[in-house]
């Protein structure tokens, strides 16, 4: 008591000056960037405050909660941030805007990434700020041939028991958010941001990871809004909005003769508006491996354009040469889709003419075209399996 009525004096001595006070540098339990040495005013460079602040945390030297405050934007140079750290939980708290440098300033190294955090359990990043990747640049640059490399915005890389929540990403250089190599990640109430014309600005691309939670996020980008890679399995995505965009995807699976390992992706209660696909599965021809026991339950489509989609045909450049070997598609089903697609064929089942899709299922689907006066329709290619209550009727499927 006596303390506080002495730092009360002191502020009324000092004629108002307590008003500026940022009482969240005084709480305990916290390492505050801003004193490392962080300026917060968009045009300095941060990077180096954010390290010394790490370092520290990552050691147990000081509290593991790391704190971007708000009211602030802070200018980051490629920061990667490593553990094994000591303490069992870190917490990084964004509350204010980091923005990245102009194309020209950030240099030649972490081209892959530009945040990235790695070999870091028990990590949770949360908070309402926002991570603007500044991607116009990059992808004016990209798009005419003078670079071909550009970075993820956040990367998380062997991370497990991993939560992230909250923030808002808009334009990245690349895709706005990926996973690599996590086991236990919890991902929830983000909104990512980027205009449709965007090249590769993926939402959140997961790959070699299991036990995957993705919920209640609004996603709109240039490419998928989420996408699922190699190595992936145990994956619950619930109540995402997606569009712009390529929709939710498995894949692309299979490039240059790899093969594939995808099971147990559960997609349910999502809703996709003005994309370019609804739920897709991908796979390049020459692959192996399989993609198996997938369900998409509870869809919401207003002018989607392919809405329902396998594609074992995949070839983004259009200069691929005819294969025989292909990724398995088995336990694949769709049910409960409702609402309109921007083009007739609602329905678009292209499987390997030699491996085919076995197991396919769709119930419960009434697509009809957005515009005009036509009916959609269904079209397969060595599709096998099941539908019922299904419109546009699926006569293509065999048994």
């Amino acid at each position: 008591m006596e303390l506080f009525t002495i730092f009360l004096v002191l502020c009324m001595a000092a004629m108002g000056t307590c008003r500026s006070v940022d009482f969240s540098l005084l709480q305990g339990g916290q390492t505050n960037v801003m004193n490392y040495g962080a300026v917060g005013n968009g045009a300095t460079d941060d990077s180096q405050a954010f390290m010394r602040a790490w370092r520290d945390i990552c050691a147990g030297k000081s509290y593991p909660n790391l704190v971007i405050p708000g009211g602030k934007t802070f200018l980051l140079r490629p920061v990667q941030f490593y553990g094994p750290c000591k303490p069992s939980k870190i917490y990084v708290e964004v509350y204010g805007r980091i923005v990245a440098p102009k194309l020209y300033d950030y240099g030649s190294n972490n081209l892959n990434c530009w945040i990235g955090f790695w070999h870091v359990n028990g990590l949770t990043v949360k908070g309402n700020g926002q991570i603007n990747g500044r991607g116009a640049e990059w992808w004016q640059a990209y798009t005419s041939g003078k670079i071909y490399q550009r970075p993820t915005a956040m990367g998380f890389y062997s991370c497990n028991n991993l939560l992230l929540q909250g923030l808002n990403f808009i334009n990245s250089q690349r895709n706005h958010i990926s996973v690599s190599g996590s086991n236990g990640v919890t991902i929830s109430h983000l909104t990512i941001t980027a205009p449709d014309s965007s090249p590769n600005t993926d939402g959140i691309d997961i790959s070699h990871s299991k036990n995957v939670r993705v919920s209640d996020s609004t996603i709109g980008t240039g490419d998928d809004c989420i996408a699922f890679g190699d190595q992936t399995s145990q994956v619950f995505v619930k109540g995402v909005a997606c569009g712009p965009g390529h929709g939710i995807s498995i894949g692309s699976l299979g490039v240059g003769g790899a093969s594939a390992q995808v099971e147990e992706i559960h997609v349910d209660s999502c809703s996709f508006k003005g994309t370019q696909n609804g739920a897709r599965i991908k796979t390049w021809q020459g692959g192996s491996g399989y993609a198996r026991k997938i369900t998409f339950n509870n869809i919401k489509l207003e002018d989607a354009e392919n809405p329902i989609i396998i594609d074992q045909y995949y070839c983004p450049h259009s200069v691929c040469q005819t294969t025989t070997s292909a990724v398995q598609i088995s336990d694949v089903s769709f049910t409960g889709f409702l609402g309109t697609s921007a083009t007739d064929n609602a329905i678009k089942l292209s499987c390997s003419e030699t491996v085919g899709c076995t197991n396919i299922s769709l119930d419960y689907i009434n697509i009809k075209l957005a515009s005009g006066n036509g009916n959609t329709y269904s079209s397969c290619i060595n599709a096998h399996g099941t539908s019922h209550n299904t419109f546009p009727s699926l006569l293509c499927l065999k048994n």
